[in-house]
């Protein structure tokens, strides 16, 4: 099968051969079936996430011995199931997400760890999900349990995890405030019906955020939803409620905020880590339900997945470079079994 190898750590959007951090084996032995439970998908499409882009570099919590296949989650149709499997069988559409292995034709998990697409889901759609819409969808339900009337703040609001915050926000009938860069992503995240937008390349977030709080009558943030840490996430701070949650969710603008012991004990804050990953080991159940009403949620059109790039596997360099270079708005897929697809447009 057609695999994406990381042979060494280093940069996946160079183009040099001796710096090239990932490449293309053709030949990649296709895995066997592992157990009886085990069932292996052919890979119809995967997802970037900036956790991926960090792997590769070496920067990221989980450093995995070389060489690997990267990847996380991903959709595709079941190719072959062991003698115990009950829950699928060939021809069925499923999704997942993998610590690695993803970004490949084929992939082998137990029938536990899989999804059912439901009809109406599209199937590229469900590969976006699991991570990005996972993560809030834990994050804001789960650990801040975020309501109706609440505020919501998100930053970068118009990656991958803060487009799903806003629209979960949405669902669930929060007041949304989301800050993102440039006018195009500022118009696309005000289609979505967010309730505010602060352009934080033309404007003072904070100021934005407190004309808008003293417009609509509110005392200030509930919820804080934080993918970028750095000097954002101290501005930030500036509009929380007493009683608020901050939810940690990454780092991407590369600086660790801090978060000062001696405010979250006067204002009764509440900080959430959130690293959505280890729900598979610690709290699996949680996970299940949150993808299944996803995946119900996508069905009867409550959220949207914009898919903002679409690439083919060799052309992997290319998508991780949409992502270091913060060009997208939603998600970037690599789909591996459709020749026809090639990059779309912002």
């Amino acid at each position: 099968m057609e695999a994406l190898v990381c042979k060494k750590l280093g940069d996946p959007t160079a183009e040099n051969s001796e710096e090239k951090a990932i490449v293309i084996e053709k030949s990649y032995p296709i895995p066997e079936l592992e157990t009886p439970t085990s069932v292996r998908v052919r890979v119809k499409a995967t997802s970037l996430n900036y956790a991926n882009y960090l792997q590769i570099l070496g920067k990221y919590q989980e450093k995995p011995p070389l060489p690997f296949i990267p990847g996380s989650d991903y959709s595709g149709v079941v190719d072959a199931v062991g003698s115990a499997v009950t829950k699928f069988r060939p021809g069925d559409r499923v999704c997942s997400f993998a610590p690695l292995g993803s970004f490949a034709q084929f992939i082998v998990a137990d029938q536990s760890l899989l999804f059912g697409v439901p009809e109406g889901c599209d199937l590229v759609a469900a590969g976006a999900l699991p991570v990005a819409f996972g993560t809030s969808h834990v994050a804001l339900l789960h650990r801040a349990n975020l309501s109706s009337g609440q505020v919501l703040l998100v930053l970068g609001a118009a990656g991958g995890v803060g487009l799903a915050a806003v629209q979960i926000g949405k669902v669930v009938g929060a007041v949304v405030i989301a800050v993102a860069r440039g006018a195009e992503k500022v118009e696309y995240l005000k289609s979505l019906g967010v309730d505010h937008v602060v352009d934080s390349s033309s404007q003072s977030i904070i100021q934005s955020v407190k004309d808008f709080l003293k417009t609509r009558k509110l005392k200030g943030v509930d919820v804080l939803y934080d993918p970028v840490g750095g000097k954002l996430t101290k501005e930030a701070m500036k509009v929380l409620n007493w009683g608020a949650h901050i939810l940690v969710i990454g780092f991407a603008s590369g600086e660790v905020p801090v978060i000062p012991a001696n405010i979250a004990l006067v204002k009764n804050w509440t900080v959430h880590g959130l690293y959505w990953g280890s729900y598979r080991i610690h709290r699996p159940a949680v996970l299940e339900d949150s993808v299944n009403e996803l995946l119900s949620w996508v069905a009867r059109g409550l959220i949207t997945i914009r898919i903002s790039h679409t690439y083919r596997l060799p052309e992997a360099n290319l998508a991780f470079s949409a992502i270091k270079d913060r060009k997208v708005i939603g998600k970037v897929m690599i789909v591996l079994d459709d020749p026809s697809s090639v990059r779309s447009k912002l």
